[in-house]
């Protein structure tokens, strides 16, 4: 299993974006909340990932960065949870993850959020 994180993975395309936070369903475990949508992609890879931390609630760059490098890694464990339920040949989905707590949460926290919503977008996505 490749285990790497790449350019391929991140949403880039303002289209999908705006469809995405327009048309995407919602879905929320704390500290994170995400938004998705089935949507065809520029990749073949099942799906693509956009992260945000908000400048109203953390105002230094540095500890918005930290928590964006959080997010990745914790989605470059987990992406295998979507990759084996969902094959590219059958749908992608484009993902926007938003941090929303005002304090830093453990890696360990954010792994297990990453994880219930991938779960609960593969869950939704097969109904």
């Amino acid at each position: 299993m490749d285990q790497r994180f790449g350019k391929a993975y991140r949403l880039c395309s303002k289209k999908a974006i705006d469809v995405l936070f327009n048309q995407g369903q919602r879905l929320k475990k704390y500290p994170l909340a995400a938004r998705y949508e089935t949507v065809p992609l520029s990749t073949v890879k099942s799906f693509q990932v956009v992260i945000s931390v908000p400048k109203r609630i953390h105002k230094t760059a540095p500890k918005r960065n930290r928590l964006k490098r959080l997010i990745r890694e914790s989605v470059r464990k987990k992406k295998h949870i979507i990759e084996e339920n969902i094959p590219q040949q059958q749908k992608q989905i484009a993902i926007a993850i938003i941090y929303q707590s005002k304090e830093e949460v453990a890696q360990s926290k954010i792994e297990s959020c990453i994880e219930h919503i991938f779960h609960e977008i593969i869950k939704r996505s097969n109904q």
